[in-house]
């Protein structure tokens, strides 16, 4: 399995997003240009310019026509993926750190950091079928109850009822899409001890997957919010994901980035570890990043993944036929 390496970007890598068909290859960087690549052979289709900051997430609507990106530049925009055009910005007064379409592309769930006197909060907005119709406002916001932890990560449960979160408090919330109610929270006994770092749903929406730093990652059902299954790896998770075809998860994550120049680079452990989903063991390893894992994404074809990492590489893994016969 030779990796495709794709240098695009001259900063630390911070989210990779396939589109549904997994043919275009979507990534985030502290460099300010969200781009574009072909996810077959990792050439560059080009690049989304007009953020003034670090870009720490993005997402793609399903019929793959329509981009948002979140920065640090107190900003989410739209853009046109075609074209590159920037459609719409929505401005706010804090970082912005995550984004995610609803199912039908219809709503977008945005997270903004604790920044000066505002507190972390979750913001709906509505994304129109035309941007000409476009409007800023947000359908709901949600405070959270920690107000100056940074809440890493929201995504829709299923069918848009809901909204799970996780963030530096360590805790996992289910809010209710409608309301803004707080429905439920993950128990602080099996819970993550550290800040969440990352949250992966499952292809199906039934299960999602969290990575934190104190060096697990946990998977839990979407609605009852149950602990699943735990995998414990040796080094803080910065990045989490779970093959669409095989039941297997892929955690990414390295020492924090101020330590790397201190080790040599086989003990920072930068590599991306396969676990068995069921059974919580460990079944291989990718290595190849000179520095942390920050970004993972699988293939929704399962056939490829690619991971992206402080050294401001992206790794596009084809697996080979031997993958698909592992045996445990």
């Amino acid at each position: 399995m030779r990796p495709i390496l794709m240098k695009g970007h001259e900063r630390p890598l911070t989210f990779l997003r396939y589109n549904r068909d997994g043919d275009l290859l979507f990534s985030c960087a502290k460099d300010h240009t969200p781009t574009l690549w072909y996810a077959d052979n990792g050439e560059r289709l080009g690049t989304y310019r007009g953020h003034n900051g670090a870009v720490w997430c993005c997402d793609v609507s399903r019929d793959s026509s329509r981009l948002i990106t979140g920065s640090a530049d107190q900003t989410a925009k739209l853009w046109d993926v075609q074209s590159g055009q920037e459609l719409f910005t929505f401005k706010f007064g804090s970082p912005t750190r995550s984004v995610d379409f609803s199912v039908g592309d219809h709503l977008a769930v945005i997270t903004t950091d604790p920044f000066m006197e505002r507190t972390s909060a979750i913001h709906v907005k509505r994304i129109a079928e035309d941007p000409q119709d476009q409007v800023a406002d947000s359908v709901l916001v949600l405070q959270s109850p920690e107000g100056r932890k940074r809440i890493n990560r929201a995504v829709w449960g299923p069918l848009n009822q809901t909204i799970v979160s996780g963030g530096e408090d360590a805790v996992i919330r289910i809010w209710d899409s409608e309301t803004g109610k707080l429905l439920k929270e993950s128990d602080g006994e099996v819970g993550h001890k550290k800040p969440i770092t990352s949250l992966a749903k499952a292809a199906d929406d039934s299960h999602f997957i969290t990575g934190s730093l104190d060096k697990t990652a946990k998977l839990w059902d979407m609605r009852t919010l149950t602990l699943l299954k735990t995998y414990s790896t040796v080094v803080p998770v910065n990045a989490v994901t779970m093959s669409p075809l095989l039941n297997h998860v892929v955690l990414g994550g390295g020492q924090d980035a101020s330590a790397v120049t201190t080790t040599d680079h086989r003990a920072g452990k930068f590599e991306a570890k396969f676990y068995d989903k069921i059974l919580q063991e460990e079944i291989g390893g990718v290595k190849g990043h000179f520095g942390p894992i920050n970004a993972l994404a699988f293939n929704p074809d399962g056939r490829s993944f690619s991971s992206g990492g402080e050294d401001g590489y992206v790794r596009l893994h084809h697996l080979d036929p031997d993958y698909f016969n592992i045996k445990i």
